[in-house]
């Protein structure tokens, strides 16, 4: 490791007159060295390091890195808005730090969620990065971070807007509108009438994205306007990428999808690693999971071989795929993502699967034709626990949850032989309601012989028709070890990881908590009914 000089503050003038802040961390050593360029909006003495070693350590390792406030935040100029100025802003970013002193003119940029945003965003706005590591970033933003499937993830996005808000407001002073976005913070607005858009957003919402994310559901040109997807839809030959997610990460799809759509096209290799993390911490506890000591992020190391690789030349490529195994707790690495096969496992019960765990279960064909009834009270919703956007997250046991007789419980027989699930489950549920609208919250758990039932997977679907409804659920690769069983737990609701369906059909962001009715769902499975887990499973 190279000694670090002190860090030293620069400036970016743009175009339009903007002053961007930045420190810069670099080895105080002879030479030049690459340049490690993040752009982030939480002040930028963070830089990451809620996942990350400091900047200081990558300095060491021979790169010059750059943390930039993002427009409108830390210390620089201008007004924040939400991935808005983040393609212009990241392009001219990335000319500039790609020039400063003790470059070697080589740049990369690194960090996560919004910061890996970014810097996909600077490749949309006509920077040539030489490579990137977007990890725990959004592709489509609207259907793999602010919506899924039709459904609000709610206390995770509240919860941010309040963040962002608070962010910009005391950048600009807004002292009265930064207490109150900190008060609901810390203590989210759920008891109000107005579930969704609670008093601080109607009063402050002006300051941030929250209100815009709620009010568009469905594809629109906001989305285009922020998002990779629609960005990069013209950018042909990608550089090098490092994309990391988590099993257990709100984005995780996200990752996903942009890793694969820009693997398909000519360009730099787009290197792909997922741990078993929720977005975070990164470390061998996943919730209430000791996965071992394989499982704390060795991310810092891969970040600096990758970029030793692509930016100096050294070193050998590295597997295309790096993945953890969740339930044989170790990496996998693999050339290709995987072959598996679809395997089905219906549905079926006596219609007593809600009102005990043990009636319910998964078969390898369909039974006789039958109904599990069961209802949703929004007075008593049915608690989220565990999965990408709960509070506790991660894996979770929720066999005290699955005894609720609002809950449908499936369980199949204790596997014979070890059985490995790798890539992206589909639970495929006929149901309806007697009322217009309708949630499914759909688990995917692992019960061990003694019976404690670990999550997995989780869907969430809004259902606004009755029939097949497809619920998606995120991926994984884990190793079911012999002796355990697969679970798959539906209810009508995880709240508050998900906003309350009111019943009515009426816009997430337009009810009133008064307004919600009491629904009662009814799950059809066996015969034709065609209900089924759809499991990818490792050949």
């Amino acid at each position: 490791m190279l000694p670090v000089a002190p860090v030293r503050g620069a400036s970016l003038r743009l175009r339009d007159g903007t002053r961007l802040d930045a420190d810069i961390w670099a080895p105080e050593a002879p030479g030049r060295f690459p340049v490690l360029l993040m752009r982030q909006p939480y002040g930028r003495r963070i830089a990451s390091t809620v996942v990350y070693a400091h900047p200081a350590w990558y300095a060491a390792q021979g790169y010059v890195v750059v943390i930039q406030d993002v427009r409108g935040a830390g210390t620089s100029e201008g007004v924040f808005r939400l991935f808005a100025d983040d393609a212009a802003d990241g392009a001219e970013s990335v000319a500039w730090a790609r020039d400063l002193p003790g470059s070697n003119g080589r740049l990369g940029m690194y960090g996560f969620s919004y910061q890996g945003n970014t810097q996909l965003l600077a490749l949309a706005g006509g920077g040539a990065p030489d490579a990137l590591a977007p990890c725990m970033a959004g592709w489509d933003l609207r259907g793999d971070w602010a919506w899924e499937n039709g459904a609000m993830p709610f206390s995770a996005g509240l919860g941010w807007g309040c963040q962002m808000g608070w962010l910009r407001a005391t950048h600009d002073g807004d002292a009265e509108a930064a207490t109150a976005f900190r008060a609901a913070a810390r203590a989210l607005p759920l008891a109000e009438s107005r579930r969704t858009l609670p008093a601080v957003m109607q009063r402050f919402g002006h300051l941030t994205h929250y209100p815009d994310w709620l009010r568009n559901p469905e594809p629109a040109p906001y989305w285009d306007a922020i998002a990779p997807r629609a960005r990069l839809a013209e950018c042909a030959a990608p550089p090098p990428m490092l994309h990391v997610g988590g099993w257990q990460d709100q984005m995780l799809m996200g990752t996903l999808d942009g890793r694969e759509a820009l693997a398909a096209r000519a360009g730099g290799p787009q290197a792909l690693v997922v741990g078993p993390w929720t977005h975070l911490p990164w470390g061998r506890r996943v919730g209430a999971a000791d996965l071992g000591p394989a499982a704390s992020s060795p991310i810092d190391a891969m970040q600096v071989a990758f970029f030793d690789r692509h930016l100096k030349g050294l070193g050998e490529a590295a597997p295309a795929l790096r993945l953890f195994d969740i339930g044989a707790r170790t990496w996998a690495r693999f050339a290709e993502w995987p072959e598996t096969e679809a395997r089905s496992l219906f549905l079926g019960g006596t219609g007593l699967a809600a009102a005990t765990c043990t009636d319910g279960v998964l078969r390898d064909s369909p039974a006789a034709p039958g109904v599990e009834w069961f209802v949703h009270d929004p007075w008593r919703p049915v608690p989220s626990l565990g999965g990408p956007v709960a509070q506790p997250g991660g894996t979770q046991d929720r066999a005290a949850l699955d005894d609720r007789s609002d809950v449908a419980c499936f369980t199949g027989t204790p596997l014979a032989a070890p059985l490995t699930l790798c890539g992206r489950i589909t639970a495929e549920i006929m149901a309806e309601a007697d009322q217009p609208s309708f949630d499914l919250s759909v688990v995917l758990s692992i019960v061990s012989p003694d019976g404690r039932t670990m999550t997995l997977a989780h869907g969430h679907a809004r259902c606004d028709a009755p029939g097949l409804i497809r619920v998606p659920l995120r991926a994984t690769l884990c190793t079911v070890p012999a002796g355990h069983a697969l679970r798959l737990s539906v209810a009508g609701a995880a709240y508050p990881a998900y906003a309350v369906n009111p019943g009515t059909g009426a816009a997430v962001a337009d009810y009133r908590a008064e307004e919600e009715r009491i629904i009662t769902i009814a799950l059809r499975h066996g015969g034709a009914s065609g209900s089924r887990l759809v499991l990818p499973v490792l050949r």
